[in-house]
């Protein structure tokens, strides 16, 4: 500023200096005031275009040609440029944050809603659109209590109370697949509101499915225990017969085999769900596996019908003469609860076939096909629940527990195996599972054990090669 101030003082001093010089040559004595004036208007005059380029310069943007490059105006254009570089790499940074943020907002498992005052919805993830249905061009700035028409959404977003979840339907529940939301608003700022959704379908199916496992059990458990605590009293309070009394022990003796059976079962299905797999070192033959499955579908067989009398057609049929690598016990009991079910369910002179064979690939498939009166459609999929049953009645006649088939699942689970169901309501069903090749250790190829027990049913019959999904009709 003071160089600014000498310059003008300069100018002054150069115009005075002038007049007065007119003045000795030319006497009038206004040449000195004229001249000032003059030299002082010219100095604001260009000092104002300065300014003029200056303002210009400021009205296109600031970029970085333009404005002036010397003087006072010069160093303000410098300065006032630095500052919007500076101010243009902090706008450049608080994008990057702001698109990083919602970047990770978008890929958030949980839906996030920004709502202005109105309750318009200024922005959402991909998730939150998904959970309610909306359309992320078509539906910003649209109130969402229009898009979102639940009866319980609309009485939570009118009540104004968000200190508790609300738990609602999804856009795409359905009686058959049901979608479970947990959806809460938090005000924030100016009258905004943050919208938080959280899909709990999961929980509140595995919430359900432990009250139902609680249920189920208490209720298996009670029934037999009803039926001997009754026997007993009967026996304490009333003089029998010889006769009655030993069908009342007999009656007794069954109940207690079957609390013992539900409990070994329910054992069985903890300590699958609590070890490791097994390992690939251990190799189970599975000839021998066929053979003890043999011995004991006939001695089931036989007790379900009249004594010493085998009650069904069996075919037995090894076409894998190999191992398996994993644990004895665990594949016994899967592959024999897939041959008791068969026995169980299958009507006396019905049909059942268990084969082995090894695919093409590599995988070895265990199947079990019976001529029982198959399972609707409906029922496929939940098969492998806990206590999960068809036909009640029919279950406790034959005395299933409901849980072979989720040892089965669990089993096959732990050994990389998968469980195909295929089944047509009063034609049978075909129970597979199908070991990956990474469980196979192969042996002599080719009927290493083949038993027929009804030599009316063919060894050559029909042989499913192609494993189907879980829930396949």
């Amino acid at each position: 500023m003071l160089g600014r101030f000498v310059l003008f003082l300069g100018c002054l001093l150069t115009a005075g200096l002038l007049g007065w010089w007119l003045d000795t040559h030319w006497p009038g004595g206004y040449a000195v005031p004229v001249g000032l004036v003059l030299a002082a208007s010219i100095w604001v005059l260009f000092d104002s275009a300065r300014a003029g380029k200056f303002l210009n310069w400021l009205r296109l943007g600031g970029g970085a040609e333009g404005g002036s490059v010397s003087g006072v105006w010069g160093d303000i254009t410098t300065r006032v440029r630095r500052a919007l570089r500076e101010r243009e790499r902090q706008t450049l940074e608080c994008q990057a944050r702001l698109h990083d943020f919602l970047s990770a907002l978008q890929v958030s498992p949980n839906g996030v809603m920004l709502l202005d005052g109105e309750a318009r919805i200024e922005w959402c993830n991909q998730t939150s659109a998904a959970h309610f249905g909306l359309d992320l061009q078509r539906d910003l700035m649209q109130t969402i209590g229009n898009l979102v028409r639940e009866p319980g959404f609309a009485a939570y977003l009118a009540k104004g109370d968000f200190g508790s979840t609300l738990t609602m339907p999804g856009r795409d529940s359905s009686p058959t697949r049901p979608v479970t939301l947990s959806v809460q608003l938090h005000p924030y700022g100016d009258g905004r509101k943050l919208l938080l959704s959280r899909d709990i379908t999961v929980l509140e199916q595995a919430e359900a499915m432990r009250r139902d496992f609680v249920a189920n059990v208490s209720h298996e458990i009670r029934t037999p225990l009803t039926v001997l605590a009754g026997f007993v009293e009967t026996l304490q309070t009333l003089r029998l017969e010889d006769s009655e009394r030993q069908q009342y022990l007999a009656l007794m003796s069954q109940q207690a085999e079957r609390m013992q059976t539900l409990v070994s079962d329910l054992l069985t299905l903890s300590k699958l769900e609590g070890s490791a797999p097994p390992g690939v070192d251990a190799q189970v033959s599975v000839p021998n596996l066929m053979r003890q499955l043999e011995t004991d579908a006939l001695a089931l067989s036989q007790v379900m019908g009249e004594p010493g009398v085998t009650d069904h057609h069996f075919v037995f049929d090894c076409g894998f003469d190999g191992f398996l690598a994993g644990t004895t016990s665990e594949l016994l009991s899967a592959m024999g609860n897939l041959v008791s079910n068969a026995v169980r369910y299958t009507p006396a002179g019905g049909d059942i076939t268990v084969r082995v064979r090894q695919r093409a690939d590599g995988c070895v498939v265990f199947s079990v096909a019976d001529t029982g009166p198959g399972i609707a459609a409906e029922h496929l999929g939940r098969l492998t629940e806990r206590f999960y049953r068809v036909d009640r009645s029919r279950s406790r006649e034959t005395g299933g527990t409901g849980l072979g088939l989720a040892i089965v699942k669990h089993v096959a689970q732990r050994h990389g195996a998968v469980l195909a169901i295929e089944s047509t309501v009063g034609k049978g069903s075909l129970f597979s599972l199908v070991f990956p090749v990474q469980r196979v250790v192969s042996g002599a190829a080719g009927g290493a054990h083949t038993a027929r027990v009804n030599p009316s049913v063919p060894l050559d019959g029909p042989w499913i090669d192609v494993v189907a999904k879980p829930g396949l009709q």
